[in-house]
């Protein structure tokens, strides 16, 4: 079973780790007004750890200088309820490609590949800005994908105009929760990754990396809401 980490902020930091029986431990963690600040993502929402298969990443050797947002669905296969996290998650397996994190409808983020190692995400693409960079910004990057559906002509190349069409609307686009779970955990990895710079040249979506090939996560995707 999946292990759900829930943080609660007190005076001190109370950390009720669920284990695999659904015993509930009580840890008493001292820390100050700094680290919880620096920590805040954390204890906001459901973290879960959900790693891919090692072979689905690689050991990382550069220096993290980006952080690269997609979409993904299941929206081809099932329109009646895209977000399905284990049909998603077979996703993942059946392409053999990986991101270090996901995060869902409701803002519950899940760590599918750590830091540290190399997640398969980025592909083929350039940046003006690093044209080093060509066909090797997994080496450089952070992965974040959001479970999300862009608009029908982002999503021709995956679906039929009749399968989009089947989609209920609340499912097109990216939700409140989401927008806030992305700030909290994009505000963490700039602290513990201090060559990435906070802005728009380094945080960036794929569809500006690779335009020619992918739309994510797209023109409904409200870059006004990050925070940087």
């Amino acid at each position: 079973m999946r292990n759900f980490y829930i943080i609660t902020l007190l005076f001190s930091v109370t950390s009720l780790i669920a284990c695999s029986n659904q015993e509930v431990v009580e840890v008493q963690i001292e820390a100050s007004p700094a680290t919880i600040a620096a920590e805040v993502w954390e204890y906001q929402a459901q973290v879960v750890d959900w790693f891919l298969p090692v072979e689905h990443s690689k050991e990382r050797v550069e220096e993290i200088t980006h952080i690269m947002l997609h979409f993904t669905n299941n929206a081809s296969r099932n329109t009646a309820n895209p977000y399905d996290l284990d049909e998603i998650y077979q996703l993942f397996i059946e392409y053999e490609v990986s991101a270090h994190y996901m995060i869902d409808r409701n803002g519950d983020v899940y760590m599918l590949v750590p830091e540290d190692r190399v997640a398969f995400h980025a592909g083929q693409g350039t940046l003006e800005a690093y044209p080093e960079y060509e066909n090797q910004l997994n080496e450089y990057s952070i992965g974040i994908e959001l479970l999300g559906i862009g608009t029908k002509e982002e999503m021709v190349s995956i679906m039929t105009d009749e399968q989009y069409e089947q989609l209920s609307p609340e499912t097109i686009g990216f939700t409140m929760s989401q927008y806030r779970s992305l700030n909290e955990l994009l505000a963490d990895i700039y602290q513990r990754n201090s060559e990435i710079k906070r802005d728009r040249i380094h945080l960036i979506g794929h569809d500006e990396y690779a335009p020619e090939r992918k739309f994510d996560p797209g023109s409904l995707f409200e870059w006004e809401q990050i925070q940087f």
